[in-house]
């Protein structure tokens, strides 16, 4: 198998920490030059020093805010392609799908559904231009089976889920693929605030 991604240029969402950041660290171990994406520019700042060789940069994006996302990554695109795309979110809070309300399955939709569809479209033409594109979405074992007190989570997961294959079927011919990873409980600050508020309820 051919790891060396030198010459790749690779987007990786959520990168300051967790799965995103380990995702990252290890792209530009393979030689890609990584842009991280996050809403935290200080963060981003140091993540991208721990990040080995030269060529990486950073996007400062609040993804409750798809249209800032629309915009700073056309921008980016404006100046190069890329080839990878790693989709990874924070979850939403959890919670009885009852008791969930209309704006939380919004916001999630927007957040994750609706920001990675922006940056699919924008990446995607460059894809096509190289003839080369990888694009990774970071969901959960939850789209196997629902995660008890997860139900926006669950709902929104399943639906990128679908996203994702129904785009691997129209993008395979100009070698682009489309996968889905499912994590499962991964010692991530988004899975200690999953637990604190769990022993909160108790």
């Amino acid at each position: 198998m051919n790891l060396d991604l030198h010459n790749k240029n690779a987007i990786v969402c959520g990168s300051t920490q967790g799965i995103g950041k380990c995702i990252a660290i290890e792209l530009a171990k393979l030689g890609a030059k990584v842009t991280l994406i996050a809403r935290n520019e200080d963060a981003l700042k140091a993540a991208v020093q721990e990040l080995d060789g030269n060529g990486h940069d950073y996007l400062v994006a609040d993804f409750s805010n798809p249209d800032q996302l629309k915009e700073k990554i056309a921008g980016a695109t404006a100046n190069k392609n890329y080839n990878i795309l790693v989709n990874n979110t924070g979850g939403p809070a959890g919670g009885p799908i009852t008791d969930a309300t209309i704006e939380a399955f919004l916001s999630a939709y927007n957040m994750h559904l609706v920001c990675n569809h922006i940056l699919a479209q924008a990446l995607v033409p460059g894809m096509k231009t190289e003839k080369y594109g990888r694009i990774i979405n970071i969901i959960s074992t939850s789209v196997k089976q629902p995660l008890k007190g997860l139900g926006v989570s669950n709902t929104t997961r399943g639906a990128v889920a679908s996203w994702a294959k129904t785009m691997a079927g129209e993008l395979g011919e100009f070698n682009i693929t489309v996968n889905n990873v499912l994590p499962g409980a991964t010692n991530t600050v988004r899975l200690e605030s999953i637990i604190e508020n769990k022993s909160n309820k108790t």
